[in-house]
Parts: structure tokens; C-alpha cells; sequence
């Protein structure tokens, strides 16, 4: 899949479309950056006049509660205008192209976008489409990307297994078919140089081999879990798939879901992340989720500093 350059001849970040392709100095250095936001991104206003008077509008064509929601308090964090686009509402649903719309609201001074869309390549596609200095970030394209999760997913990591992914290992587990998360996250921990990635999920729910290239498949879940430093849990979506590829809910978890048993059998000092929202009972034991060793909240905190810091990136 193509994608217009990301970075411009200078280094500068134009838009972020995937983690695919970026190497671990720039992956890094937006963590970095991302760090450096963390003191700013829940409370006060020191930032207040970073990017005043830009505009961020937040155009999603898929519903999202926590992505959403995060690009707009990153944007206000840096002292933006945000605009929300409701899809429901919009001219879209007279039969406008996602591409006029986007150039409708651009022509209003519109400095970045952040567009959730169902197909895969088609914020791509709108990236490429957009005026030279309009930026355009990636808030989940189909199957395809998801890059601040996956920059958000690799903060967590660093803040509490270090900046070296040399030595740890790493499972991505269920399904990851339909998952732009594990994508995202794979191009990131491949980049980092993760000591081993492992993956497990049904069969029929995993992707083609260069997706999965440089990770070990393991076929039973009590084995991929053995050992590991971090399980990123991945939800089951039901809404993407055909019928029949999970024979009941029930299996599912009896076969893949990560409960205190299975927890135990991972390092002593593991974490446990999950991009949500959450299946408890399918994909992940609410005793799990809400235990010692989860960091999903800390996911979604994570969120806001890195989300700062991609478009403080774009715009400076």
C-alpha cells in the first residue's frame, strides 16, 4: 500500500499515516518528544500558547470514543481550535466524498486533520489529496494502521520496561486479522528492536506472513504466554468478521483468553496491555484487567503526551 511521503526532504513530520517504514531514531525521537509533554498533558496550561490560533479538526467516518476524545484534549493542551466533524449530521450523507469534505473544511484554515476511516489506504489517499501545508494524521484506517496507538503502546513499554526492547519478550495475542493496533504495533517493536515478538491467536484470525515477519507464531496460548515481559491482549472484533470464524465466545476464552492462571505462567514482573475497548470474559479476565500488573489506563493516559507530541511535531 502507498502512502504520500511522511517526512519532508528536511526530516520535518508532514503527516503520520503508519509506523511501517519508520526507522528507531524516529520512532524515538517522537517518544522523546511525547516525554516531554507528559508534565503538560493532564492538567495546567504552560503549552496554552505552543500552537494558538491553528486549527485541528478531528474528521472521523467510524465511531471512537477514546481516540477521539484524546486528539481534542491534546489539541486544547496546545492551545488549538478544535472542530468536530459528525459524520451523522454531515453532507456526507447526501452523497459527498470524503475528499470534499475534507476540502470543504480545509479551505476554512484547517492546519491538521486526524481522519478515522473504514477502508483501509483511504486516509492515505486524503493525505494526498490535501493542500500542501495541511497535515494529516492517522486515527485508524480499516485493517491497516493505527500509529498513535502503536506510539502510545511503545511509551508504555519504555516507561516500565526501559528504552532497550533488546532483551524483552513481547506477545501480541487473538485477533490480529482484523486488528490495526497489532499492525501498528508490530511495525513499532520491530523498528525498537524487540528481543522476541511472539504471536498467538486462531489461525484463521492471523494475517499473511509479511505481516507477521520477524515474529515467532505459537500455536497454544499457555506456551506464548511462558515467560513473556508484556501480553498486549487484542480485542476480539466481532464486528469485522465474517461469521464462523469463532465458533462460540466460550471457546474463544477457554483458548485464548489471559486469566490469573495464564498471567502466572508469564514473568513475575509482566505487564498487560489492552488498546480497548475490552471484551471482559472473551479476550481478557476482569480480574486481569483491573489487576496489579494492567497498564490499559495507563494506555489511555499515555495517549493524550503522544498525541501532543505528533502534532507538535507536524507543526513546528
Amino acid at each position: 500500500m502507498s502512502h504520500p511521503p511522511q517526512f519532508a526532504a528536511d526530516g520535518r513530520l508532514d503527516h503520520l499515516l503508519t509506523l511501517d517504514g519508520l526507522d528507531a531514531g524516529q520512532v524515538n525521537g517522537l517518544l522523546e518528544r511525547a516525554e516531554q509533554m507528559l508534565p503538560h498533558a493532564h492538567s495546567g496550561t504552560a503549552l496554552r500558547g505552543r500552537h494558538a490560533g491553528r486549527t485541528l479538526c478531528t474528521l472521523f467516518f467510524e465511531a471512537s470514543t477514546r481516540t477521539r476524545s484524546s486528539f481534542q484534549l491534546a489539541a486544547t493542551r496546545l492551545g488549538m481550535d478544535v472542530l468536530n466533524f459528525d459524520v451523522a449530521t454531515s453532507s456526507t450523507k447526501k452523497g459527498e466524498s470524503a475528499l470534499d469534505t475534507l476540502k470543504t473544511i480545509e479551505a476554512m484554515g484547517v492546519d491538521v486533520f486526524v481522519i478515522r476511516h473504514a477502508s483501509d489506504g483511504a486516509v492515505a489517499e486524503l493525505a494526498a489529496g490535501a493542500n500542501p501545508g495541511t497535515h494529516v494524521i492517522n486515527a485508524g484506517d480499516g485493517r491497516a494502521a493505527h500509529p498513535t496507538q502503536g506510539l502510545l503502546d511503545m511509551l508504555t513499554l519504555r516507561q516500565h520496561k526501559g528504552a532497550d526492547l533488546s532483551a524483552l519478550k513481547v506477545l501480541v495475542a487473538g485477533d490480529l486479522l482484523h486488528s490495526r493496533v497489532a499492525r501498528s504495533d508490530l511495525h513499532a517493536l520491530r523498528a525498537l528492536g524487540c528481543g522476541e515478538i511472539r504471536v498467538c491467536g486462531p489461525a484463521n484470525l492471523l494475517p499473511d506472513a509479511d505481516t507477521l515477519r520477524g515474529c515467532r507464531v505459537i500455536a497454544g496460548f499457555d506456551e506464548a504466554v511462558r515467560g513473556v515481559d508484556v501480553a498486549i491482549m487484542l480485542r476480539l472484533q466481532r464486528e469485522r468478521m465474517e461469521q464462523g470464524l469463532v465458533a462460540s465466545l466460550e471457546d474463544y476464552f477457554r483458548d485464548y483468553g489471559l486469566d490469573p492462571r495464564r498471567l502466572a505462567l508469564a514473568a513475575p514482573d509482566a505487564i498487560v496491555m489492552h488498546p480497548g475497548p475490552m471484551n471482559r470474559g472473551i479476550e481478557i479476565d476482569g480480574a486481569v484487567a483491573d489487576g496489579p500488573q494492567s497498564r490499559v489506563l495507563a494506555q489511555v493516559a499515555n495517549g493524550l503526551p503522544v498525541r501532543m507530541a505528533v502534532i507538535d511535531a507536524l507543526l513546528s
